[in-house]
């Protein structure tokens, strides 16, 4: 009997040059990792740009490859565990099909970090009036399913019906799917509000466009009945535990290596805080703010005496270890920061669980509550002195104008009528794409379809072929013939 985990969107007489391996969920794997879209990440910002830096900081793929090592980990660990029985009752928890999905999960996302994609978000939904707007999520199942090509067809990569459950960390729309919608549960999955700038424009994050709504519903299917709608299956709730670890201790290598995470104002903040009781450090203190928002999203898990700790633990094993030593490139310091990562790593995974009721902001699959506790205050710490850097902001203000131009120029340059015969291949590609999943009679469909495929093809270009196509498109690069980019 045909295993309905195992089933594809196309059948299996599609076969890739690279589908060597015996289990359809190694398959799934193997496809992922020979994708153009997968080499590509290997040029996207993760947190630092990489360009110029003598030293390895993380990118998309790096980053993607991690998630996956600690995917596969809690997979493995959970699956000979206790819970194994729990596991099967929830629809099953394979670690081949957790690590294709780990490597998959950011597929679409684009250049330049979570800031490229506010800023295509912010262009789609406003001046180029696409409902759905951009999410990398989305993107990424988008690539999956129907932008990626196989043969002659534009079929994705013709992934299992698990695989690409798993790649659902928001298995819902961004307005309709499914009914009712999760955004107006009480409360509300994690990531499924409105965004700030537009309360009526459905959820922030969500895992599919509309126009990939009939493949997301096939890929859950065979978990009906065992999850909610609006809840991720056991191998999604993994990968997201194991994205949220990597986010939280892999990136402050990056950091830590380049100088940016300074000790004295990290220890200032924990140890201030830590100092004196929450009342007297009032709501202007920013760790005082993360404790009461904690409480006030997610009252199912917060708790100040493991807040306490976790703030504890971060400023003795951070501040007085990692960051006890500027970074100097040495063996040394590289064994100190492999140590840091290795340790935090272990602990965190070992400490995962499997809940058969969780909390609505919850997966199946979490982390304990100290362990919880922990990552979000590792997370504070780059939040708070990192990313809210007014030079990051300055650079990041460059990039999102870059980001704008760009897909104006490539939108003019699609609505000139003489220049109909030279557009780049793969924009008039995705522009037929983008036309044909519309159905007769949208209204303004050929410029929601232009829209869609300017959206598209920006999305898939990595930082620099941003900047290189960016300065032929505004005739400051000389250069006629280059590698910047393939049109």
């Amino acid at each position: 009997m045909e295993d309905p985990r195992a089933r594809r969107m196309f059948g299996d007489g599609l076969v890739a040059p690279g589908d060597l391996a015996l289990s359809p969920f190694r398959v799934d794997r193997d496809r992922i990792v020979s994708s153009p879209f997968f080499a590509r990440l290997g040029g996207v910002t993760q947190v630092i740009s990489p360009g110029g830096m003598g030293l390895l900081v993380h990118n998309r793929l790096t980053h993607s490859l991690k998630v996956a090592q600690v995917a596969r980990a809690i997979a493995e660990r959970l699956a000979t565990g206790e819970q194994a029985a729990l596991l099967e009752k929830l629809g099953g928890c394979d670690p081949d099909v957790v690590e294709a999905a780990a490597l998959a999960h950011d597929l679409g996302h684009p250049p330049f970090g979570h800031l490229g994609e506010r800023t295509l978000d912010q262009l789609a939904r406003g001046r180029l009036r696409l409902r759905d707007g951009f999410e990398g999520n989305a993107q990424s199942y988008r690539i999956v399913t129907s932008t990626e090509t196989r043969g002659q067809a534009t079929l994705g990569l013709n992934l299992t019906a698990a695989t690409r459950a798993a790649i659902l960390k928001y298995p819902w729309t961004r307005r309709s799917h499914p009914e009712p919608h999760p955004r107006f549960l009480d409360p509300a999955p994690r990531g499924a509000a409105a965004p700030p700038d537009d309360p009526d424009g459905g959820s922030l994050k969500f895992g599919a466009y509309s126009t990939e709504v009939d493949d997301m519903t096939q890929a859950r299917a065979p978990f009906a009945g065992r999850v909610a709608d609006w809840q991720q299956t056991v191998e999604a709730s993994v990968m997201d535990t194991a994205d949220d670890i990597a986010y939280a201790i892999h990136d402050l290598e990056d950091v830590h290596r380049v100088g940016v995470l300074q000790p004295g104002t990290v220890a200032a903040e924990l140890t201030a805080w830590l100092r004196h009781s929450a009342a007297e450090a009032g709501p202007g203190s920013a760790i005082e703010s993360l404790r009461r928002q904690l409480h006030r999203k997610d009252a199912w898990m917060a708790d100040d005496e493991a807040f306490a700790a976790a703030v504890e633990k971060v400023r003795a094993e951070l501040v007085d270890g990692l960051l006890a030593a500027p970074f100097d490139g040495s063996l040394q310091a590289e064994a100190q920061v492999a140590a840091f990562s290795a340790t935090w790593t272990r602990r965190l995974v070992a400490s995962v669980e499997v809940a058969d009721e969780p909390a609505v902001r919850s997966g199946h699959v979490l982390l304990a509550p100290a362990q919880w506790h922990e990552v979000q205050i590792l997370k504070f710490v780059q939040n708070r002195f990192v990313l809210a850097r007014p030079d990051l902001a300055l650079h990041q203000r460059g990039q999102a104008r870059l980001l704008a131009t760009l897909v104006e120029s490539l939108l003019s340059w699609l609505t000139d009528p003489d220049e109909t015969d030279r557009l780049p291949t793969r924009l008039r590609d995705l522009v037929e794409l983008a036309e044909a999943e519309l159905p007769e009679g949208t209204p303004d469909r050929m410029s929601r379809a232009r829209g869609r495929a300017v959206v598209d093809f920006v999305a898939a270009l990595t930082d620099n072929q941003a900047v290189g196509l960016m300065d032929a498109l505004t005739g400051r690069s000389r250069q006629l013939w280059t590698d910047a980019f393939v049109l």
